[in-house]
């Protein structure tokens, strides 16, 4: 299997320097070839670029450009050159299924923040002083750059990444490993349901507090916006010192509410990974979950709009981005593979709205958000909990109908 770890890495000053006109030139790299697509499709002969035809300009790129271009590995420049594949590649496929394209668009030096080695030892090398007390990773045009390795690397390095995230700056590793051995089993099994008022509720009747990361952010968040607003919009290389302040503190901001997002993702996955060997959850579809409402056109009076709860919608949009549920449920998955534990997505429709006891199925059996009273037999419980038994069923019925 394939485990990706992240470190921080400690460049010089002078290293931190080259790393941004490495990210410089490749942005460059990326932009160039853009434009060559563009303009060879907008010629009358409406001519298609391919990777492999631009991959095969590089050498005369570097010899053209030696002290920017040529700098840098080949292999990273050709791994930008798929990036920009990929991007016209999944443009064409959204085309053909008839969702919205998003044509490829140009990168800015601030939108560019990652140069991948798709092979270690090609244009870099990890752990490159193995004798030395201070772990590094070595870079082509770069040098040998120390890296805060907190934890050690099992398996064969395969690719090196280095992105940067504000000001500091990151490795990131993609190791080969072999299966891990599995948990003890555990003899639990588990349904969850996830919220807005709590994060989660199982099926055993516990619950997971919602931290609300994001709101609890919000006061110091809308003060440093304010005081970057006050600025006027320039380039990057015209702000002022006070400018630059206030652009840092927004995004010290951001990354701080997202790696505490991140933080109790993998903690309360980590909880569930260790105490049950089957875990149910709901396919949720947060991308549909979130869409803005579609606006009502008032058919008595053209050219204005009924009410279509716009303003409520986008609170409880606001909620479930705070709660992080896509990144809680790819953090389950990926930790729950590595432990040998089953999870299984079940289908959510009528998951609170049917009774654990009798079956019955009705919308007026859930009189409140967090209240549960079934029309039919009587039943009481709490709303959440009881979605997190359904969705427990339903998960057993498909690993007993779907046996692996």
């Amino acid at each position: 299997m394939i485990r990706a770890y992240k470190f921080l890495m400690r460049p010089t000053v002078g290293q931190a320097a080259v790393l941004g006109e490495m990210l410089r030139d490749h942005c460059s790299l990326y932009n160039g070839a853009l434009q060559e697509r563009r303009d060879a499709y907008r010629h009358v002969s409406r001519t298609s670029i391919t990777y492999g035809q631009q991959s095969a300009q590089l050498k005369e790129i570097r010899a053209f450009d030696p002290e920017r271009q040529g700098r840098w590995s080949f292999s990273s420049q050709q791994a930008t050159l798929r990036r920009l594949d990929k991007a016209f590649a999944a443009f064409f496929r959204r085309i053909k299924s008839g969702d919205t394209p998003g044509y490829p668009r140009f990168r800015g030096v601030n939108w560019f923040d990652t140069v991948d080695f798709p092979k270690d030892g090609d244009g870099c090398r990890w752990d490159s002083t193995p004798h030395g007390p201070i772990t590094r990773v070595r870079l082509q045009g770069v040098g040998h750059v120390k890296v805060n390795q907190h934890r050690p690397v099992a398996g064969k390095v395969k690719t090196v990444s280095v992105k940067r995230e504000g000001k500091r700056w990151y490795v990131i590793l993609t190791a080969d490993q072999a299966e891990p051995e599995p948990l003890p089993a555990t003899g639990s099994v588990v349904g969850i349901d996830m919220g807005i008022a709590n994060f989660l509720a199982d099926s055993g009747g516990e619950f997971v507090p919602n931290p609300r990361h994001g709101r609890k952010a919000a006061a110091k968040l809308e003060a440093a916006q304010r005081a970057l607003a006050r600025f006027p919009r320039v380039r990057r290389d015209k702000r002022t010192a006070n400018h630059q302040r206030a652009v840092q503190k927004v995004a010290d901001l951001h990354r701080r509410v997202r790696r505490q997002r991140l933080d109790h993702a993998h903690k309360t996955a980590l909880d569930l990974v260790r105490e049950h060997d089957v875990i149910a959850h709901e396919d949720l579809k947060i991308r549909n979950m979130v869409k803005a409402p579609a606006p009502k056109p008032d058919p008595e009076t053209p050219g204005s709009f009924l009410p279509n709860r716009a303003s409520a919608k986008a609170g409880l949009n606001h909620s479930i981005s705070d709660a992080g549920w896509g990144v809680f449920l790819t953090i389950l998955h990926a930790k729950a593979e590595s432990a040998g534990r089953e999870v299984i997505a079940v289908d959510p429709r009528n998951t609170s709205r049917t009774c654990p006891e009798c079956g019955h199925v009705s919308a007026e059996n859930r009189p409140t958000q967090e209240k549960f009273h079934c029309v039919g037999c009587g039943h009481q419980a709490h709303a959440d909990t009881v979605g997190a038994l359904n969705v427990l069923r339903a998960g057993l019925v498909r690993r007993d109908t779907n046996p692996a």
